[in-house]
């Protein structure tokens, strides 16, 4: 449990003025012993550090070398994991997109399958195009939304006329049975009249290149429809297509209360290391302020 333990006696002997000969006297001593009994021959430094220490960041640091990552290791690996989860909230949103990257890209699915889908598409959107988002989705997404409860049914029609005039016959033929008659307008209006199940296999039954081509159109201008498609598929298509490292930045998105989740998920050796990153006076105070006792444990040695 020993903490730069050279370090720490040198600057207990410069800070307390202890000659090198009494220092040589307290041979193994942990670090409140020689404090108290500097104290007790009245050394007023040694009677200021003792409540220095479990007040004030900056004594605290210089007393163990907290700046020193490894220092800090060695203090977080005797912590609990609910103790170690305290600390996480300190860290640095770069902080936490390191610790990232010690999860799997599996892992990093499922712990996207779990944040809200607002929160997911800030990723899905730092690493594709709408375009590439409609082009790569699964066509029963593209059904399920182009004829979910909250389609705007006005809104479709009107992006229909985008549509070469072909395929709407084919939509229309699709569930009549009967050559569709007509210019374009005309065939959109004869869609629009078709009743809810017919109206819906129309859809259903577009060419699938056209039917991406409407939902893009539908989903660019109001981009709430981007919330119906399934959480699966948006992260089956991060895994499909893109890389590990490229996922674990555009993560750096998402905000940090649902980051400080994923870190707990890390094995505690892991969350340890990850949490080392955390500024240094920020570690300090949180000692002070949460952990004293593990102040006082280190001291006693």
């Amino acid at each position: 449990m020993s903490l730069a333990i050279d370090s720490t006696l040198e600057y207990l002997r410069m800070r307390l003025s202890i000659p090198e000969s009494r220092m040589l006297e307290y041979g193994n001593k942990s670090v409140k012993e020689i404090i108290d009994a500097e104290a007790a021959m009245g050394n007023q430094a040694a009677i200021q550090l003792a409540a220095d220490m479990f007040t004030n960041p900056k004594q605290l640091i210089e007393l163990f070398q907290l700046a020193d990552p490894n220092n800090k290791l060695i203090i977080l690996r005797t912590m609990t994991s609910s103790q170690l989860e305290k600390l996480v909230p300190l860290l640095e949103q770069n902080d936490l997109v390191q610790g990232l990257r010690y999860f799997s890209m599996d892992a990093l699915m499922d712990m996207l399958q779990k944040i809200p889908k607002e929160e997911l598409l800030k990723v899905v959107f730092e690493l594709f195009s709408e375009r590439q988002v409609i082009a790569l989705m699964p066509e029963r997404e593209l059904d399920r939304v182009l004829t979910g409860m909250d389609m705007d049914k006005e809104l479709l029609l009107k992006n229909l006329k985008a549509i070469p005039e072909t395929f709407i016959a084919q939509m229309l033929e699709s569930v009549t049975g009967q050559k569709a008659e007509g210019n374009q307008a005309d065939l959109i209006a004869q869609i629009g009249q078709l009743g809810d199940l017919d109206y819906k296999n129309a859809l259903r039954n577009l060419d699938v290149t056209q039917k991406r081509k409407l939902t893009l159109l539908i989903t660019s201008t109001d981009n709430k429809y981007y919330l119906n498609f399934n959480t699966d598929a948006y992260t089956q298509m991060i895994s499909r297509e893109r890389e590990k490292e490229d996922t674990v930045k555009a993560m750096r998105l998402i905000k940090p209360e649902y980051l400080h989740k994923m870190m707990g998920n890390l094995p505690q050796d892991l969350l340890s290391v990850v949490i080392t990153q955390i500024d240094t006076e920020k570690f300090a105070q949180a000692l002070i302020t949460k952990f004293p006792e593990m102040i006082a444990k280190f001291i006693a040695g």
